[in-house]
């Protein structure tokens, strides 16, 4: 699928513009869904109405054209325009802080940087009112001093850079896989082996524009696992990232057979948990309900950035989580960091 970078037909400049042929003829939004499957029908139809689609060298902005087959189409995606995030006063749960950076425990349901539908109340306001404005220069607009970040559902570890250096330092640290983190998770399961790897690419789902996939032609992830606990059907599964792609652990995690419990997107469906629980006699309801990924960062280490001393943290689970763990068995306590 041909992609350039031009101007749309306002003569705004767009970030990138598709260019393909009509296999069909029939509506424009049907045509153009079927041969942009990245874009979903809503957004191609806003993009007609908008004036950012050519039929030919024609505007058209009726998303029920009717197009022949064999004619060219451009879709110009306009670009995008992130405005700067305001400082907001939240509390955070610092474990360390100097000059050069600070390390946190994010609590799960909070953003990190701001998004569509998530303007206000991220991590990024609370970091540039607790770190004042010095901070706003670093690693971008919508992300200063961020430099690895975690879902919003996902609790635990991160680091947060307050000077360029600093930045740059940790930046190439979690390029060269020196940065090292490490996730605690209950999946259902149990997983086929006491430990292993799942070295396989991940690329935007086609078919779903909210989830990752394991596809050929994806960026590189690798994903190191291995069992803690075992209380059939779930298991407590220790995660240590050599990559860190979007929705990495979960993706990951599915694709080799033991889901994360709790997650909206990958997440075992609620009928199957229910069938494996049942003939387990564990309860349903607390395993059912929990409302995000059972997914907790809990270990961070690094070379700090100015002096090179490596430095190591640990946060145990939130008590959501806790809570969680316990009812597969008092005897995971120990081994989740509780």
């Amino acid at each position: 699928m041909p992609r350039s970078h031009t101007c749309d037909a306002r003569g705004a400049a767009s970030a990138e513009t598709i260019r393909v042929t009509a296999p069909e003829g029939g509506r424009l939004d049907k045509v153009l869904t079927a041969v942009v499957p990245a874009l979903s029908r809503t957004r191609l139809q806003a993009l007609i109405a908008g004036g950012h689609v050519r039929v030919g060298t024609v505007v058209v902005t009726a998303v029920s054209h009717k197009i022949l087959a064999g004619v060219d189409l451009a879709v110009d995606l306009p670009a995008l325009e992130p405005a700067a995030p305001e400082p907001q006063a939240m509390a955070l749960d610092v474990l360390y802080e100097d000059g050069h950076l600070l390390v946190l425990n994010k609590p799960p349901g909070l953003v990190v940087h701001p998004g569509a539908g998530n303007r206000t109340g991220t991590l990024v306001s609370a970091l540039l009112h607790h770190c004042g404005a010095s901070l706003s220069g670093i690693g971008g607009v919508t992300r200063p001093g961020i430099v690895h970040r975690l879902d919003k559902d996902t609790s635990g570890l991160m680091v947060v850079a307050k000077t360029d250096l600093a930045h740059q330092a940790l930046t190439a640290q979690l390029v060269a896989r020196t940065l090292w983190r490490e996730y605690i998770a209950l999946a259902l399961g149990p997983p086929p082996f006491p430990r292993g790897v799942v070295d396989a690419s991940i690329a935007r789902d086609p078919r779903h524009r909210l989830k990752m996939a394991v596809r050929a032609g994806g960026r590189a992830a690798r994903t190191h696992w291995k069992v803690l606990y075992v209380q059939s059907p779930l298991a407590l599964v220790v995660f240590r990232l050599e990559t860190g792609r979007t929705h990495q652990i979960r993706v990951h995690a599915a694709h080799a057979g033991f889901p994360l419990i709790g997650d909206p997107l990958y997440g075992p469906p609620a009928t199957r948990l229910a069938a494996r629980l049942e003939k387990a006699d564990m309860g349903l309801e607390p395993f059912l309900t929990f409302p995000r990924q059972a997914l907790h960062a809990r270990a961070l280490a690094f070379a700090h950035p100015a002096t090179g001393q490596r430095l190591s943290f640990s946060a145990p689970p939130p008590a959501d989580l806790q809570r969680l763990v316990t009812r597969v068995s008092p005897g995971a306590c120990a081994l989740s960091g509780l």
